[in-house]
């Protein structure tokens, strides 16, 4: 009952201003920004102590910077966003404007993970606010800590506008059963199904931020050693845990045993304490630790080969952190390569021509993210015309979704809809057709009573054809129909 009763208390506010101007709504973007950095001290002792170890520089870089530029991305050019757009008119209609208005929505929801809570907090919700929107943030329960500092960032910069929930699985299955008139959830795709079905119930419009097994095809050309250490870093920051990190390797048959000692080698100059150095981000909790190493042993006891770019490792380990770990030669029904990993655990398959790659892709549910690396212009455009992916990066991972002028979004199993930029100021915005006419109007001269004298003839030249008298009921038919109808 709470929820509902918050819900409501929302929706009245909403009420009370249905279409903020753009001077209130960058007042609110401005609070934000300001109460996020004077927070960022507690945000990162927080980050580090909710993951066990997760430095200042990696929730930093990920999570506070691009909250930040995805809001002065906003501010700048909201103004030009908000306007309505004229739309043309048919020569038919004349005198008469067309325009699209973008209206607010009203109330969103927007549902939190765990593995980035504070850039997949605040994003979705920039986005919302910018487009005039109250909002309702379930966060996750995993991340109490984050969540505090979160609570006191909102309840301080837009306590008129965000209500801030937190609470377990059932709490978010209710969350997710309320009348929104929006909701984006970002998670996996199991729980995606679950929201969906909650949402259909009140016909609330979704979209969601899923995941999937994001693959890297280095293409024949590549000298791996030159790219190898992009690859690290897209699979190793946050430790793994990301929606769109590279989820296995495709490379070219006979190459994988040399792949796997580029990627040992470089990892070991980025971390050269392995998973012990600060910048190592910990598994977020022992469920999903567990599960990492169940599907490592689960893949070596199908013999698979494992290569450590680090040490072992040690399941007795209090912080839950791993090495980067390679597999090569998994066979293809185990866990590793039918489940996303979300982890440092990945994969690598040798494909024998690039057509064999591309087919070994499109035969698994269509990823969040691709990644090529290639010169080969021919090749790149074969894969962005036959590959299906939320977002593609050509010769780099992961950076893609810090593009603000790119939306964010998956296709498929990966998602539905998107944000980031204007596409977010779209999604949560509705675009109203608005056709005016004043005080004359050509429409009458599609009444009844002027058609045939009028618009028949302008028609007969239009349309290349004129309506004879066979095409018109005779008085002996109207008379049967009338009967009939009687």
């Amino acid at each position: 009952m709470l929820l509902q009763t918050q819900f409501a208390q929302l929706r009245k506010n909403f009420y009370h201003n249905p279409s903020p101007a753009f001077a209130a709504r960058k007042l609110s973007l401005k609070a934000l920004r300001a109460q996020l950095l004077a927070a960022q001290a507690e945000l990162y002792q927080a980050a580090a102590n909710d993951f066990g170890q997760r430095s200042a520089s990696e929730t930093r870089l990920l999570e506070v910077l691009p909250s930040i530029n995805s809001i002065d991305y906003s501010l700048r050019r909201l103004k030009g966003w908000m306007k309505p757009q004229r739309r043309h008119v048919s020569m038919l209609f004349w005198p008469a404007s067309n325009r699209v208005e973008y209206q607010p929505l009203g109330v969103v929801g927007i549902i939190v993970p765990w593995n980035y809570p504070v850039f997949l907090a605040l994003g979705p919700l920039v986005a919302a606010i910018s487009a005039g929107n109250k909002v309702m943030l379930k966060l996750s329960e995993y991340t109490p800590e984050i969540n505090k500092v979160l609570r006191q960032i909102c309840e301080t910069a837009l306590a008129e506008h965000v209500v801030v929930i937190e609470g377990d699985a059932a709490v978010a299955a209710e969350f997710s059963q309320l009348p929104f008139d929006h909701l984006l959830f970002t998670g996996s795709t199991a729980v995606g199904h679950h929201v969906m079905q909650a949402a259909a119930q009140h016909l609330t419009p979704v979209t969601l931020e899923l995941g999937g097994k994001s693959p890297v095809l280095i293409g024949p050309d590549i000298h791996f050693n030159d790219y190898a250490d992009r690859v690290i870093f897209g699979k190793c920051a946050n430790g793994g845990q990301t929606c769109v990190a590279p989820d296995y390797l495709l490379v070219p048959a006979g190459k994988e045993q040399r792949a796997a000692e580029k990627l040992r080698a470089h990892y070991q100059k980025m971390y050269p304490q392995g998973c012990q150095s600060t910048d190592w981000t910990s598994v977020i909790n022992t469920r999903q630790w567990q599960r990492l190493q169940q599907g490592l042993q689960d893949a070596a006891v199908a013999g698979a080969q494992i290569v450590s770019c680090g040490q072992p490792v040690n399941p007795n380990d209090p912080l839950r952190r791993m090495d980067l770990h390679l597999v090569l030669n998994a066979p293809l029904d185990t866990p590793l390569w039918q489940q996303e990993i979300f982890g440092p655990v990945l994969p690598i398959y040798g494909y024998r021509s690039t057509k064999e790659a591309i087919e070994f892709i499109r035969a698994r549910p269509r990823p969040l993210a691709f990644y090529l690396f290639s010169q080969d212009k021919e090749l790149q455009q074969r894969c962005r015309e036959q590959i299906h992916a939320g977002g593609v990066c050509i010769n780099d991972t992961l950076v893609h979704v810090g593009q603000d002028d790119l939306p964010f979004g998956g296709v498929g199993p990966s998602g539905i809809g998107h944000y980031h930029g204007k596409e977010g100021f779209l999604t949560f915005s509705h675009a109203k057709a608005v056709h005016q006419k004043g005080r004359l109007s050509s429409g009458s001269f599609a009444y009844p009573q002027l058609r045939a004298k009028w618009l028949d003839k302008v028609l007969d030249l239009w349309l290349g054809y004129r309506i004879s008298d066979a095409d018109r009921p005779d008085d002996t038919r109207q008379a049967e129909h009338q009967q009939k109808s009687q």
